[in-house]
């Protein structure tokens, strides 16, 4: 019984997913229609660049980029810039969760190796903030990202210059809040990686495969056999640790959302909120029940495919359910630092919710 309360706490997310989609069930019976929910190129697309990503992550390419480029650096403010930066740029490339997963750890490594651990729960919390909201400026950053711009059919230039305000906006707060960090010398260590350059090249090609069916270059059918067969030979360990419980998240919200759509009473009231504005209604959502459904969730109910998308990703900041990427990022923490949750929560919610209030007011003023 301990087991399973354990696995329910650490798959939050997962568990009320699928209670969501089981209680949905009883209103709408499964039949033929559900076949209809499910987005296949999605779930296709986001296994691929996890799939990949864990290969590379395997290879230790990130860890040997990333301290090579920390090391250059000799100031607690200079090494946790660098940290925040590396963040920004893997959630861009790597999926949020992905980047927070590769580079908490190493933010951990040089500030307990340094003994600055005292700055964790700020460095925890701008990583958090940089992948979830630097993410947004690609269809592959954020998972909700993925899904949107497939269910859409946004292009891909379209994409780009909707995601590019608040990319900035964020960007900017992001940085102004490294100053915080202190000028503080020290040494930092740089552990020896070696990286097999054939590999690397192998898995980076395949990366490219992966984004080029996300950007709808290439059929998704054919790029996610290459890539399973692949792994299949070069390294099975990056597809069993492909994050299955996102992508059982993403089928059960699927079910969910479709199933809500179907009910009369539920589907008009959506639509009444969204007429109230659909950047707002979304980013409210978020608060409640995470980015990644709420995109699911509402784009059954409204055309404004820019409202929904701007609204979701900055909805991402402001409460700690409102992104499963900070479910991770408070999880990394408190593992590291077990009493050190109740000081985390109120620094994360005075950061978050300050990011969200500035963006949701300058997305409204830039209409």
């Amino acid at each position: 019984m301990h087991t399973i309360r354990s696995w329910c706490r650490a798959n939050a997310m997962l568990v009320i997913s699928l209670l969501a989609a089981a209680a949905t069930a009883f209103f709408v019976p499964p039949d033929s229609a559900y076949l209809g929910y499910y987005d296949l190129k999605t779930l296709s697309c986001l296994f691929s660049v996890l799939a990949v990503v864990g290969a590379l992550r395997d290879l230790d390419i990130f860890s040997a980029l990333s301290q090579r480029m920390v090391h250059t650096f000799s100031t607690v403010r200079g090494v946790c810039t660098a940290l925040v930066i590396i963040t920004m740029f893997g959630s861009m490339l790597l999926t949020n969760d992905t980047a927070l997963l590769t580079f908490l750890p190493l933010g951990w490594f040089v500030l307990s190796v340094t003994g600055q651990e005292k700055h964790a729960a700020l460095l925890f919390i701008l990583q958090n903030c940089a992948a979830n909201l630097c993410g947004m400026i690609t269809p592959f950053g954020n998972p909700q990202n993925l899904y949107l711009f497939s269910y859409y059919g946004i292009p891909a230039g379209t994409f780009f210059s909707v995601m590019l305000p608040p990319f900035i906006l964020s960007t900017v707060l992001i940085l102004l809040c490294c100053l915080l960090f202190p000028k503080d010398r020290l040494t930092v260590p740089e552990a020896q990686v070696v990286v097999d350059r054939r590999r690397a090249a192998v898995y980076g090609g395949l990366f490219c495969l992966a984004v080029a069916m996300v950007l709808r270059l290439i059929p998704y059918g054919p790029g996610l056999a290459v890539i399973v067969l692949a792994l299949w030979f070069l390294d099975r360990h990056a597809l069993k640790s492909v994050d299955w419980g996102l992508l059982a998240t993403f089928a059960a919200f699927f079910t969910f959302s479709g199933n809500l759509a179907r009910m009369e009473p539920v589907r008009m009231l959506f639509v009444r909120l969204l007429s109230h504005g659909t950047m707002l209604i979304s980013a409210l959502t978020c608060q409640i029940i995470s980015n990644v459904p709420a995109a699911i969730l509402l784009s059954r109910f409204t055309q404004n495919a820019r409202g929904l998308l701007v609204g979701v990703n900055i909805g991402g900041a402001g409460t700690l359910v409102a992104s499963l990427a900070s479910l991770i990022t408070f999880r990394e923490y408190t593992r590291r630092v077990p009493g050190g949750a109740k000081h985390f929560l109120i620094l994360f919610s005075a950061i978050s919710f300050a990011f969200l209030a500035v963006l949701l007011a300058a997305m409204s003023f830039l209409g």
